[in-house]
């Protein structure tokens, strides 16, 4: 069994900093793209960033220069650094990722959420 759990959301002001961090635990052969969403209150869920196996990295444009996205293969950890946040960034930030489960089985897992508001 596959358990993905995000941490690191909270309240920060504009123009300040805040590091997301998700974990991937449990029994599978390899890990392959980590990334992260987030969906706003009222709109749909949108993606953020991405980072393949071997560190390639592309961002929504409404992000690029602004976060980073990065991961610890060692811990089965991704990260979302967001630097000048806006409160635009508001939303729950959900991590996805994608998993060789076994050598026939191939899955996409969520983790729980975690709220990140930005105050102006």
């Amino acid at each position: 069994q596959v358990h993905v759990v995000e941490s690191g959301g909270g309240l920060v002001q504009a123009g300040g900093s805040l590091r997301l961090s998700c974990a991937a635990s449990g029994s599978f052969i390899s890990i392959n793209v980590m990334a992260w969403y987030r969906q706003a209150p009222g709109k749909q869920r949108e993606w953020v960033a991405g980072i393949t196996g071997g560190g390639s990295t592309n961002y929504a444009d409404s992000v690029k220069g602004r976060f980073t996205i990065f991961r610890d293969n060692a811990k089965k950890t991704v990260y979302l650094q967001m630097n000048s946040v806006k409160p635009e960034d508001t939303a729950v930030y959900y991590c996805s990722v994608d998993i060789h489960v076994t050598d026939w089985r191939r899955d996409n897992y969520w983790g729980q959420g975690t709220q990140v508001t930005v105050s102006s």
